[in-house]
C-alpha cells in the first residue's frame, strides 16, 4: 500500500508543490506539508488520528488503586494507556523515570530523557 504523503501534494489555493515537514504538538509528532507561498498546512491522516487518540487519553482521568508489593508501592496503569503507547512504540520491559515534582505529584516518564531543568 502506498502513503498518500508519498505522493506530490498541490495547494488548494496556490496550486504550488507543498513541502514535507515534521510537526510537534503537545509533544506529539507528526508528519506534515505546507505550502512555502500561502503557509497552508496538511497534517498526515493517520497522524491526525492518532493525536486525536492521545488528545481523548489525555483529557480522561482514571482512578487506580495503590497496593503494597513487597517494601514498595504498586500503582497499575489502564490498559487503554498502555496499548496507545505501545503502538506509538514498544514500551513493556523498559525502565521508566518516575519523579516527586510537587507535593501530591509524580510524573512517570517513558521517554527516559532527562530534562534539562533537572
Amino acid at each position: 500500500m502506498t502513503d498518500i504523503f508519498d505522493n506530490t501534494i498541490y495547494c488548494k489555493n496556490c496550486k504550488v508543490e507543498m513541502k514535507k515537514a515534521e510537526y510537534s504538538k503537545n509533544g506529539f509528532d507528526m508528519r506534515a506539508v505546507f505550502c512555502p507561498k500561502c503557509h497552508n498546512k496538511i497534517i498526515h491522516p493517520a497522524d491526525e488520528a492518532e493525536y486525536n487518540k492521545f488528545i481523548n487519553l489525555k483529557n480522561k482521568e482514571f482512578s487506580v488503586k495503590m497496593r503494597l508489593v513487597g517494601n514498595s508501592y504498586a500503582v497499575s496503569i489502564p490498559k487503554e494507556i498502555v496499548s496507545f503507547m505501545e503502538s506509538q512504540r514498544k514500551i513493556m520491559d523498559e525502565m521508566v523515570r518516575l519523579c516527586f515534582n510537587e507535593m501530591g505529584m509524580l510524573t512517570l516518564n517513558f521517554g527516559g530523557e532527562k530534562k534539562d531543568d533537572e
